[in-house]
């Protein structure tokens, strides 16, 4: 079994909508980003490629590349689980906490597990979201952007 760490913040910024793991969430403003700005859906992304050795979510899709503007990031979530799959490795489990102080997530957690266990095929008791804030403390606790963590497990097929 492997385990890999990934982690991704944006700038809250108006004009944009707010998708966390593939969930477009109310709110007078959004991710900042070449994507969709999913920074969930981007940290589940680094998380599997670190368990797996396979480098970052710039390698697999820089910014700038016109092919992944406002690209869906569950989209390329899929791509990469299938380049896991390619090289044999099957996901254990996935454990994330977003960090906004606003706005509240709880009641579109349920929403995200869901989103994240079927673009990856594995069960929802395998996808773990979770939500916090930063107690006003910096940029993330004034409101200018929203962060997350994940981590990931691996192992080889059987």
């Amino acid at each position: 079994m492997q385990f890999g760490i990934g982690f991704d913040i944006h700038p809250l910024v108006p004009g944009r909508k707010l998708v966390l793991a593939g969930i477009e969430i109310p709110f007078e403003r959004g991710l900042d980003g070449w994507s969709d700005a999913d920074v969930l859906t981007h940290a589940v992304i680094d998380a599997l490629l670190g368990a797996t050795a396979m480098g970052d979510i710039g390698m697999h899709f820089p910014p700038g590349n016109p092919d992944y503007k406002n690209a869906s990031s569950l989209k390329l979530l899929a791509e990469i689980k299938d380049k896991l799959a390619a090289k044999g490795w099957e996901i254990n489990n996935i454990d994330t906490t977003v960090i906004a102080e606003k706005p509240r997530l709880r009641e579109y957690i349920d929403g995200m597990r869901e989103q994240l266990h079927r673009t990856l095929g594995i069960k929802i008791s395998q996808v773990s979201v979770k939500a916090s804030t930063a107690n006003q403390v910096g940029a993330l606790g004034k409101e200018e952007a929203i962060a997350a963590l994940a981590i990931a497990s691996v192992q080889k097929a059987k």
